[in-house]
């Protein structure tokens, strides 16, 4: 059964972008655009997460190797966006489709105004029908103000727009369920839930090219399926990859969406790089918040305050052992919710509505 989805962003690595020499593979780039301009003509939506500018800035300038990684990164970066968004122009041109540029960095979605600012952004080029050509800023952003790699972004961006699917196009099949090299492999057709343990399968190498490797992959699908946006992870070296992808005919690994989430939490969701304060509960906090009943964070279930916080500020929240369970917006400061710890009958410290799980 073929996949209906209306808004879909598509990513698209640069170990699919790039030729073994580190250049651009223009005749790829044709291809996926000419796929993308049939599924636009569909009257579907598509934002384009880019990688590429890296490449495409080394095939046009040479540099001496006594500058370090970063400023020799940010040359070919700052060189390769303009050669880069030119090319999709050129291309996209070709079916009467206008396509536009928009590059961000990680502080731009540092708080809800950044984040609603870049949304209205995109949802205005949509809605002129234009297709957004979204990238990090890599001239700008630099060792901790870089995003993961294109993959968290993507993520980022779906979640942000309320999309039906993210499409992650690398240069496997998708994700295999042992080294892909090794007689007997499979690819993973579907991940429903969130209780695989990619990392006792997945190779942690990396593309010679990208960022990020499998289990980056994994663990953001995870996260978005959670979010409920269908994930699907396939070969973008294949022949009308897209097209095949959203006809449910070539093998590939596609994450089940959960139920929809609201939009304040999937801001949350990606926001734990902000978080100010940091809330321990006890196990009894865990057990009523992971439970099926939607429950509040109560004061009741807080043992200690570990990292101040104001009104309104994202803060993380860790079980007895500081492991890591979720994200949510405090309904008042510290001083307060110390005040309270471990009383009955008091104001959430988070309400559902505002609450992220992570597990």
């Amino acid at each position: 059964m073929a996949y209906n989805y209306q808004r879909i962003i598509i990513k698209i690595g640069s170990n699919v972008l790039t030729q073994k020499d580190g250049l651009p593979d223009l005749n790829r780039i044709t291809h996926l655009v000419d796929q993308i301009a049939k599924i636009k003509k569909q009257g579907k939506e598509v934002i384009l997460v880019s990688s590429g500018a890296v490449a495409s800035g080394r095939s046009l300038i040479s540099i001496s190797e006594k500058y370090d990684s970063i400023a020799t990164r940010q040359l070919f970066a700052s060189i390769g966006q303009v050669k880069l968004i030119n090319t999709y122009a050129h291309e996209f041109e070709k079916y009467n489709i206008l396509c536009s540029q928009v590059l961000v960095t990680k502080e731009d979605f540092r708080d809800r105004l950044h984040y609603l600012n870049m949304k209205n952004c995109l949802k205005i080029l949509l809605q002129h029908h234009v297709i957004p050509v979204v990238n990090e800023n890599d001239v700008v952003s630099v060792t901790e103000l870089m995003f993961t790699d294109n993959d968290e972004l993507a993520g980022l961006i779906a979640s942000m727009l309320n999309a039906n699917a993210l499409i992650v196009l690398t240069n496997v099949d998708g994700i295999y369920d042992g080294n892909p090299a090794d007689e007997g492999t499979k690819v993973i057709e579907q991940v429903n839930g969130k209780a695989l343990d990619f990392s006792t399968f997945v190779s942690t190498g990396r593309s010679q090219f990208g960022r990020g490797g499998m289990i980056t992959k994994s663990t953001m699908a995870q996260k978005i399926a959670q979010l409920g946006i269908a994930v699907h992870i396939a070969n973008g070296t294949r022949e009308n990859i897209l097209l095949d992808v959203l006809d449910n005919v070539t093998p590939h690994t596609y994450f089940i969406p959960n139920k929809s989430a609201s939009g304040k939490k999937k801001w949350i969701a990606h926001a734990g790089n902000y978080a100010k304060g940091i809330v321990q509960v006890n196990e009894g906090a865990v057990i009523a918040l992971t439970s099926a009943k939607a429950s509040s964070l109560l004061p009741v279930g807080v043992i200690n305050i570990l990292s101040d916080f104001k009104k309104g500020e994202i803060i993380k929240l860790v079980d007895e052992n500081n492991k890591h369970i979720g994200l949510g917006i405090a309904e008042y400061g510290s001083d307060k919710a110390a005040e309270m710890m471990g009383q009955k009958n008091q104001k959430a410290l988070i309400h559902y509505d505002y609450l992220y799980l992570e597990c």
